[in-house]
């Protein structure tokens, strides 16, 4: 594909006072927010140097835009990524997801980022049909894991199937159950959290259970175990969840002051340090993922009405985080 021309605005007296950024959102037509991506990306130049979307316009320089405004458009993209199928037939397959792949074409600050390494693009090479009920973004897929959650996903191979199985999924029929390891000891050994989730009005990569009028969401949990380590106290839940909303389970635990392990979105910590019984205060550890896994899915075949019914034991680098804060034990008495 051809590069494109750059383009050149000159900023007029009226333009004067204003900032960078404000100025090429108004004048692209698009988000303040892509306007400073493409200033960080040195896509823009005022008279022919570059500035930061703070820069007060003065009126009569010249700016150059070297890429395209728009953002490219998501796409899903056949690569050969490999895929650890546990179950498949003519009508579904359910996969095991490892962390860090997003499911489908996302937020990202490059074209790689937003278009490359989903599970969509997997799935298109590795399967010679897939559903159309999603569109074309997301062919197959019925429901969702975040990014850094791993686990169980069912995906559908043929329209009828899809609709079957989102029925499932809608009549609350389809039974999902996680692992979570939380900051600090759970009260309760067993409980239900009914909070309704919604976007949260200041920082929009998250969400909340603070606000009204949100979509209902209910998550069930039960106590594995209570950790007391070198690192601080943990919890090792069991949770089932009625619902499917975005983050559901992340957002439900931190509104009980207890975030997922590693995730440091909803307040969990980069990295911890030894607290208790002496040891090394210097040593920290670090989980670069969500200590968050998909480990059980049952649900009704789509054609024959026949349960499946899988389990995906606790990845590698959990079992090993478990390990590492004197969780061994712990493993061989909860059979994860």
């Amino acid at each position: 594909m051809p590069e494109r021309s750059p383009t050149s605005i000159s900023v007029v007296p009226g333009d004067t006072g204003q900032r960078l950024d404000q100025f090429l959102a108004a004048r692209l037509d698009v988000s303040r927010a892509r306007a400073q991506e493409l200033i960080r990306a040195g896509k823009i130049l005022v008279d022919d140097g570059s500035a930061k979307a703070s820069l007060k316009l003065r009126g009569g320089e010249r700016i150059t835009i070297l890429g395209p405004a728009a953002r490219p458009a998501l796409r899903a993209i056949a690569e050969e990524i490999p895929l650890e199928v546990l179950y498949e037939d003519d009508d579904l397959a359910i996969i095991n997801k490892p962390a860090g792949m997003m499911v489908h074409a996302g937020a990202g600050a490059t074209e790689d980022q937003r278009n490359r390494g989903t599970l969509v693009n997997a799935l298109l090479h590795h399967f010679a049909s897939l559903s159309a009920v999603g569109g074309e973004l997301r062919p197959g897929i019925v429901h969702r894991l975040d990014k850094e959650t791993s686990g169980l996903i069912v995906v559908a191979k043929n329209d009828e199937s899809h609709r079957k199985l989102a029925a499932q999924f809608a009549r609350r029929e389809v039974k999902k159950t996680y692992i979570a390891l939380v900051h600090g000891w759970m009260k309760k050994d067993s409980g239900t959290i009914a909070a309704s989730i919604s976007r949260d009005r200041v920082r929009r990569t998250r969400m909340t259970t603070r606000h009204t009028g949100g979509r209902e969401a209910i998550s069930h949990y039960r106590v594995l175990r209570r950790l007391d380590t070198a690192f601080g106290k943990f919890t090792l839940l069991e949770v089932k969840i009625d619902t499917g909303r975005t983050h559901q389970i992340r957002v439900h635990l931190a509104a009980l002051g207890h975030p997922v392990v590693g995730d440091r979105l909803y307040g969990a910590p980069a990295e911890l340090r030894p607290q208790l019984r002496g040891g090394r205060r210097d040593k920290t550890i670090s989980l670069s993922r969500n200590f968050l896994h998909a480990a059980q899915l049952e649900l009704a075949h789509p054609r024959t009405g026949n349960l499946i019914a899988l389990t995906s034991p606790l990845p590698a680098e959990l079992q090993a985080f478990l390990a590492t804060i004197k969780g061994d034990v712990l493993l061989k008495r909860t059979q994860l």
